[in-house]
């Protein structure tokens, strides 16, 4: 499994002009195919009067799942280039949508190939890129008295708390770098005089700046 991948931030659209012909890619992070796939049918209703929706997408932090569509260009010139772009950027659970409108001059495959990835490209710079890294999830349970100390203590040392929940203990639910685990468990022992329970969970990405 991958220790971190990189994907967009948000869904956005980025416009290029190549001889006449508009070429608008709309870019969007996605976590499933599904997601992928619902986003391109989105984005194909909203252009449906466009000569040419082709699409790329990749799901998977190690890449295992790679569609690329042509969308009735000739083949190799429109998806592929997309595809290519998204992986040379080390771009993971992303999809891209390039919808071109004719402008009446013909490209040519060289020219389609270079419109196409070159649409994608520029939308990366556009929008930007995120790196998410691969966190352990866990569970510290702390008491009422302690855990104001515990809640400021992580977020000084910029932890991530994703949840707290209030009944007979403070319960507060963390994201650590697998690396960090056994430092965390032994800091947490130490803040809290070891009246602290600490449980690990399962994994999960989160945020790690770009």
């Amino acid at each position: 499994m991958q220790d971190e991948y990189r994907t967009v931030p948000r869904a956005g659209v980025h416009e290029t002009e190549v001889n006449r012909s508009r070429f608008l890619c709309a870019l969007a992070p996605a976590a499933t195919e599904q997601e992928a796939q619902e986003f391109i049918a989105a984005v194909r209703k909203e252009h449906a009067d466009a000569t040419h929706n082709c699409f790329a997408y990749v799901i998977g932090a190690d890449a295992s799942v790679q569609k690329a569509s042509d969308d009735g260009e000739p083949g190799g010139t429109a998806g592929v280039p997309m595809l290519q772009m998204l992986l040379r950027r080390d771009l993971r659970y992303v999809v891209a949508v390039v919808t071109r409108y004719y402008g009446g001059v013909k490209l040519g495959a060289g020219g389609l190939i270079r419109a196409y990835g070159g649409a994608v490209g520029e939308a990366l710079d556009t929008l930007g890129t995120i790196t998410r890294k691969r966190f352990r999830l866990a569970t510290v349970t702390v008491d009422h008295q302690r855990a104001g100390k515990v809640q400021n203590d992580l977020r000084s040392t910029g932890r991530e708390v994703r949840d707290v929940r209030y009944g007979e203990a403070v319960t507060l639910e963390i994201a650590l770098p697998d690396a960090d685990v056994e430092a965390f468990r032994a800091w947490l022992a130490d803040a809290t005089a070891g009246t602290a329970g600490f449980e690990l969970g399962g994994e999960a990405y989160g945020d790690a700046g770009s």
